[in-house]
């Protein structure tokens, strides 16, 4: 029996900031004290403020250190475990109330949350299979198995509203039912963990913190669907979510969990990883098929659904990792549950990668209907350096963006639609008045034309012809009539492409139109870029009155633009200039001048 827990977060993001050198080095200090058998260290998945990270919650206490080094682990030792005494320089601020210790969940970042597919992120050992039964784990797979019919679990699901997590937003039970009343010999369950949009680590965090939901999860499908096979597909780029994905499968077949007979009830399922090489076409669910069956990763024409004939050929069902990760605690807690939060039309809550500017980066899971402006102002703590808040862009390259004008929208499937943006798997970049709209949109065409696979004219051809005129826009070439072309370009790429790439890919194009076209007519008409961010539209100056001539700028330079003697107005030769910015980083008077 411990008198003591450490909680040290061993998410991607926290193992990049040294989490795992900060454990080895806390368990070399414990055995040093002989504390080894009063505090017991464990190794969770991600608590969610990755901006604080590496974070550790000591029990029972609950105090929450942030921005730990592995320096500061004999003080925590010596001080708190030893001596009882908190180390209050490493205390996450808001948790300090006068000499006492508010709990996590009243800071302003978790208490508008509502976790249900994070339920067990940063709470348990991901790789302790007994931890996850404790907190409830595999009793809904049990309860499916003795009490229920296949139906009767597919019924459940139609009743939660759960709809699908990965972008679309089909309702999952309805899906799920497809599947269900085809006959076949051999039916699969797909989980996409293909997570391939810039920002977006949501399905990254459930499989490093909570694998054993997943296993569980597609269990329970099969048994709804009548599927004996699973695959989860994820990117290879995520080596701890594979490791622990791997300990969670050994451990499920070890503990007869999957395999043969589960629960002794006749029906067998297993499960297998497929590792994606990052094209993110391969999150479009006929091409991550394609690619499980060792295949080039290209879009299937549909109908057939994959539902009637999906991985290799046999009736499926796709859903990505979130959507999977709400099923265990709907089958446990019933339909109402689930559909007693959020919206009518979008029940329960979605997870979102909170990123870009912003003060609290991380992870973070809201009801469906919470506005953007709570997101950004009460869970994420507002913009960094008092600048303004600009634009949301939600869904990645396949989204769009959400101005600040309509920050008051309640973030649901329907309401996004109506603006002419979409959900998404759940990446949310936030921006200010220093982002160039223009810029943001040519960076996703960017992405969009690197990742378009090939197969149909519209994207493989299309995007490369969109991105050449945003060029032309952000270098200051372009006319009015390429704005038109751009447009319509978009439209025809929008409702001609095979796949949902290519159908999504002119979304942050159409957005940015819509909401800020006033910034794509100042590149094109006045030829220049309001936020100062496109190179070929800026020139930099040196203020007279402001400048001292002490010469830093000019010996920074990195192409010698800048001359003038020591104590005199300093200038810049703009047909040298390369733009850099360097000259105004360095400058202590503020005498550079961007225009």
């Amino acid at each position: 029996m411990y008198r003591s827990h450490v909680l040290v977060c061993g998410g991607t993001g926290c193992t990049s900031s040294h989490s795992a050198e900060i454990i080895e080095k806390l368990e070399q200090e414990l055995k040093a004290k002989d504390l080894e058998n009063e505090v017991k260290v464990i190794k969770t998945g991600c608590f969610g403020l990755c901006a604080l990270g590496p974070v550790m919650i000591v029990y029972p206490e609950g105090c929450f250190y942030s921005e730990v080094k592995v320096e500061d682990v004999p003080e925590i030792v010596e001080e708190h475990l030893l001596k009882g005494r908190m180390v209050k320089r490493l205390l996450y601020e808001e948790t300090v109330h006068k000499d006492d210790i508010k709990p996590l969940n009243e800071t302003n970042f978790y208490k508008k949350q509502h976790r249900v597919a994070l339920r067990n992120c940063g709470v348990i050992d991901p790789e302790n299979i007994e931890e996850y039964i404790a907190m409830d784990g595999y009793q809904a797979l049990a309860k499916c198995l003795t009490e229920l019919t296949p139906d009767e679990v597919i019924q459940i699901v139609k009743d939660s509203g759960l709809r699908g997590r990965g972008g679309g937003g089909f309702p999952t039970g309805l899906k799920w039912s497809f599947t269900a009343k085809n006959s076949a010999d051999q039916k699969y369950v797909v989980c996409n963990a293909d997570e391939g949009d810039p920002g977006a680590f949501m399905d990254r965090s459930v499989l490093e913190g909570d694998p054993h939901c997943i296993v569980e999860a597609m269990t329970i499908c099969g048994y709804a669907t009548g599927a004996t096979e699973g695959y989860v597909y994820v990117r290879a780029e995520y080596p701890i979510a594979v490791h622990r994905l791997e300990v969670a499968i050994k451990q499920a077949r070890e503990a007869g969990l999957l395999g043969k007979n589960i629960f002794n009830s006749g029906f067998d399922f297993d499960l297998h990883i497929r590792l994606g090489a990052g094209a993110f076409v391969c999150g479009e669910e006929t091409a991550l098929m394609t690619s499980i069956e060792g295949n080039r990763g290209e879009p299937r024409p549909r109908p057939p659904y994959p539902a009637v004939k999906g991985l290799f050929g046999k009736p499926t069902t796709e859903n990505n990792v979130e959507t999977f990760a709400n099923i265990p605690q709907i089958i446990l807690n019933g339909a109402e549950f689930f559909n007693s939060m959020g919206t009518e039309k979008s029940t329960g809550t979605k997870v979102f990668a909170l990123g870009g500017k912003i003060n609290n980066t991380g992870l973070v899971e809201i009801p469906m209907g919470t506005t953007l402006r709570e997101i950004i102002e009460d869970i994420g703590g507002g913009i960094p350096n008092g600048k303004k808040f600009k634009a949301a862009q939600t869904g990645g390259p396949s989204g769009g963006c959400i101005p600040a004008s309509l920050m008051d929208t309640p973030i649901d499937y329907d309401n996004l639609t109506a603006i002419g943006c979409m959900m998404g798997s759940g990446g949310l970049i936030v921006m200010d008045e220093d982002n160039c709209m223009v810029d943001i949109a040519k960076f996703f065409l960017d992405f969009t034309v690197d990742e378009s696979c090939g197969k149909c004219t519209p994207c493989r051809i299309g995007t490369k012809r969109m991105r050449e005129l945003l060029e032309k826009i952000t270098d200051g070439k372009a006319t009015l009539d390429d704005l038109d072309e751009l447009e319509s370009l978009a439209h025809y790429i929008k409702d001609n492409s095979l796949c949902g790439l290519g159908q999504t890919a002119p979304n942050p194009v159409l957005a940015t139109l819509r909401f800020f076209k006033d910034e794509y007519i100042s590149h094109i008409v006045d030829k220049k870029c309001p936020a100062g961010v496109c190179k070929k539209l800026i020139s930099y100056s040196v203020d007279a009155d402001k400048c001292k001539g002490c010469t830093a700028c000019a010996r920074k330079c990195p192409v010698g633009a800048i001359s003038g003697a020591v104590k005199t107005a300093h200038t810049i030769d703009t047909s040298k200039c390369i733009k850099c910015g360097v000259c105004m980083d360095t400058c202590r008077f503020g005498a550079i001048v961007k225009k």
